[in-house]
């Protein structure tokens, strides 16, 4: 199949390559202006290999059976607006974080089209074409119903090494991670430490718990299945030097997906009639260093 991939950072460049490595026909698609500095071979390292592969680059999205889109929250709109052949392209999957892109995906490309999924890792652009993954996981999970036409796909990524999952129920497939990701994110980016950091000290803990829990209320009141107990045990249990991109992101002097994530958890609790201060707290925590 031929891939398309709409956003060349840490995730779109991992999944490049992966795509590329496993014989997909892949094109990375960037703004104009850079076309002319982007290798044709990038390289990735990986707990799962060093790989590089040959990628076509073009400035503008071609007919494509899959484009995959990776870029920020905060540069989706941007990103979609010189799109204007919806029709040749069979399947969009996202891998944004937080939830409210998918309304206006399905929007712009029609609700068959859009495959509901989310990316869990540390991915990491160092420099032009070349690509860090610094986790020793990486999981895909798409949306049960893309099955028949990314099964072949998902088996040849998981010989990879990927953790490559369907999951049936669009809440819990999009919550399983922001329920995660967004406690997560906040907090080191709020206290500026890593998560083994976080976990470490009391304060920043109780935060993260309180944060976590308050996530996992709003994601049951969305009809998801999500487990705060699980959560916190995966913080505890994961990689203690692993850093957020929220944090990189305001360490480097760019626009944090704060409304993307934070925002995200907040107006669905609303919605619900539920609260989360301290969710509230730490975007404020963060909005406060940005100054």
């Amino acid at each position: 199949m031929h891939h398309a991939i709409l956003g060349a950072g840490g995730v779109g460049g991992f999944i490049a390559i992966c795509l590329s490595h496993i014989g997909e026909d892949v094109t990375l698609v960037v703004r104009p202006e850079t076309l002319a500095s982007h290798p044709a071979k990038i390289e990735l390292e990986s707990p799962y290999g060093n790989w590089s592969a040959n990628v076509a680059w073009n400035a503008s999205v071609p007919a494509c059976d899959v484009l995959w889109l990776s870029m920020k929250a905060t540069q989706l709109d941007s990103a979609l607006q010189p799109i204007t052949n919806v029709d040749s392209i069979r399947a969009v999957v996202p891998l944004l974080n937080g939830l409210d892109h998918l309304q206006v995906l399905r929007t712009k490309f029609g609700i068959d089209r859009v495959i509901p999924a989310t990316i869990a890792g540390e991915f990491e652009r160092v420099s032009v074409g070349h690509f860090v993954h610094r986790t020793k996981f990486a999981v895909l999970n798409l949306s049960g119903r893309s099955r028949e036409l990314l099964q072949p796909i998902a088996d040849r990524l998981r010989a990879l090494g990927v953790t490559c999952n369907f999951i049936d129920g669009e809440p819990t497939l999009m919550w399983s991670k922001l329920a995660f990701l967004g406690p997560i994110a906040l907090t080191t980016t709020a206290f500026d430490r890593t998560v083994g950091e976080v976990v470490a000290d009391p304060v920043s803990w109780r935060q993260l718990e309180g944060a976590v829990r308050e996530a996992a209320a709003a994601a049951h009141a969305e009809g998801a299945k999500v487990d705060a107990a699980k959560v916190l045990a995966n913080f505890k249990n994961g990689p203690p030097g692993m850093r957020s991109s929220m944090q990189k992101d305001v360490e480097n002097g760019r626009p944090p997906e704060l409304d993307a994530i934070g925002g995200a958890i907040v107006r669905a609790a609303h919605r619900h009639g539920l609260t989360a201060p301290t969710i509230e707290e730490l975007m404020n925590a963060v909005s406060r260093r940005l100054r």
